[in-house]
């Protein structure tokens, strides 16, 4: 397996690694990370959005040395940009949130492990920045196990995603014939006979499940925890849900999934501490805003009261400093992790981060910033709409 630097100079930046995964990926798994809902006119949005905006450089301000560290709920990040929580990464690499997590944790970033994880919540490592994303369901009980558990494995944060009322159609698993677990019908199949390279790492992984959900519903197999938790999403889920965890929850908590400025003034009244601008990475509502257009208006309504996160379309390390300059503190990959991951486990993970770190610092450079803290609207050249709040305050 090549080390973290060897693939750096190899795949050159996260596009690349989007296309080493779709050699080593059966064309159903990759479609499973790579796809969207429906005509996929968001995913491609998210990507597109960051293409707009123009920056307004300023050479002669003396950066010699730049620094990337951001302060996040009282812990200072190496870097601005975190891990998202993605579900069955360990489709892609056994034990896949294992090697993200370490790969994180090197980097000195926050990883947010996904409530359909591979492994159990108590496996992951005592160590470095961790989050943990759980949902709303029906059974409110089952909610409240995974905030007990989390609590109790000492993780860092609580991300409540909230755009799940009901799943999206992603149609690209649908023509692949791909559902959560894997059905071996024959087009899956000789999908998976191409890549005999995934087979054999994935030989004494073929069991892999939901293991938060398998620990708690005593082993159940994948076929009756997938109809199982897809049963258990609730259109009903409200405000008052929110108002429970953050009862029960004493850490911080963030919401994924705001758009609509409207919604922080409410998160704000219900004690939430942050919130990811977020579309599900056009995996729900196809036609939904980009996160990056959202973010303005999401910025300027939370005016530093809360920290403000963004996801979705990351591919560059100067989109983390366009999001910056329009209004959020930091930002969180899904897709590109998981590109490394699949090319190349914990290394992989770790080379993406370390290309978009270098992108970044060289970006700061060339702009005239030294510090990534204080980059901010005045970056942008004349048409974008920056967000108009003051500088965030410490949470």
């Amino acid at each position: 397996m090549m080390e973290r630097d060897q693939l750096v100079r190899r795949y050159l930046n996260v596009d690349g690694f989007r296309r080493g995964a779709m050699r080593v990926l059966p064309r159903p798994v990759f479609d499973f990370t790579d796809g969207g809902a429906e005509d996929e006119v968001t995913l491609r949005r998210n990507e597109a959005a960051f293409h707009e905006p123009a920056l307004l450089p300023r050479p002669l301000q003396g950066v010699a040395e730049r620094d990337l560290s951001v302060d996040m709920f009282g812990t200072t990040l190496s870097m601005p940009v975190m891990i998202g929580p993605t579900g069955l990464s360990g489709m892609l690499w056994p034990d896949g949130e294992l090697e993200s997590h370490r790969a994180a944790a090197a980097a000195g970033t926050a990883y947010c492990m996904s409530h359909a994880s591979t492994v159990p919540i108590e496996a992951l490592p005592k160590t470095g920045h961790r989050w943990m994303q759980v949902f709303v369901y029906k059974d409110r009980g089952f909610t409240r196990s995974f905030v007990d558990r989390a609590a109790q494995a000492g993780f860092d944060a609580l991300v409540l995603t909230i755009d799940n009322q009901t799943l999206g159609q992603r149609e690209r698993d649908t023509r692949n014939g791909f559902s959560i677990p894997p059905k071996l019908l024959l087009k899956v199949m000789a999908a998976m006979a191409i890549r005999p390279n995934w087979l054999w790492r994935m030989r004494e992984r073929r069991d892999f499940t939901f293991a938060n959900y398998a620990a708690i519903e005593g082993g159940a197999d994948r076929n009756t925890l997938a109809g199982r938790m897809n049963a258990l999403l609730d259109p009903s889920m409200s405000w008052a849900d929110v108002a429970m965890l953050r009862k029960q929850w004493a850490g911080p908590l963030i919401l994924k999934g705001i758009l609509h400025p409207a919604d922080i003034q409410i998160a704000l009244d219900h004690g939430v501490d942050g919130v990811i601008v977020s579309n599900h990475g056009g995996r729900q509502l196809d036609r939904a805003a980009s996160g990056l257009d959202a973010l303005p208006a999401v910025a300027a309504a939370a005016q530093g009261r809360m920290k403000v996160l963004l996801d979705g379309g990351i591919r560059r390390g100067v989109d983390v400093l366009i999001a910056k300059a329009m209004g959020a503190d930091a930002c969180l990959i899904a897709r590109p992790q998981l590109w490394g991951l699949a090319v190349g486990g914990e290394a992989g993970v770790a080379a993406v981060l370390e290309i978009l770190r270098r992108d970044l610092d060289r970006a700061l450079c060339l702009c005239g910033v030294t510090r990534f803290a204080d980059a901010d609207a005045s970056l942008l050249a004349p048409g974008v709409v920056p967000s108009t709040r003051p500088k965030a305050i410490a949470a």
